[in-house]
């Protein structure tokens, strides 16, 4: 089943048990799909240039890629895996996806770096974050603990 969150589409794992419920009788491949049942499983985000995107998270964040034909790319290496639908402007919405970073203020230069936009920081009860907007758009935000 596919939900679409503006800016982001994220796909949602279908239950995997038997008839009766029982989680015991399941192979070992659905099992591992009944731990899955109903988190999140996959992001996706749009970018204009597929090229662009991937340089800057890449750069950014040490994402790695898979090309799939010329308009979409997936991604692995952010902790979960996703996508990106190239030839698509991003549209602003309230989803927003946050990575967390152990060295807050090197994420956030390694952003700058590669050519991502600061929108806002702040701190907040147990953390700090910053939002940014990356080259096609998207907007995402990077938190980490705070100091004991």
């Amino acid at each position: 089943m596919r939900l679409l969150f503006a800016p982001v589409m994220l796909l949602v794992v279908a239950a995997c048990s038997d008839a009766s419920g029982d989680a015991s009788s399941l192979s070992a491949g659905d099992a591992i799909m009944a731990q899955k049942n109903n988190h999140i499983d996959y992001v996706e985000l749009a970018a204009e240039d597929l090229s662009v995107a991937k340089a800057f998270y890449g750069a950014a964040f040490g994402w790695e890629f898979q090309d799939w034909g010329e308009t979409y790319v997936s991604f692995t290496g952010a902790g979960l895996d996703g996508g990106i639908r190239g030839g698509e402007k991003p549209v602003d919405g309230s989803t927003l996806v946050i990575l967390y970073a152990d060295d807050l203020e090197a994420s956030e230069k390694r952003v700058v770096d590669a050519g991502g936009e600061i929108t806002e920081r702040h701190d907040f009860p147990g953390g700090r974050r910053f939002h940014f907007r990356d080259p096609s758009g998207n907007r995402l935000a990077v938190w980490t603990k705070a100091e004991e």
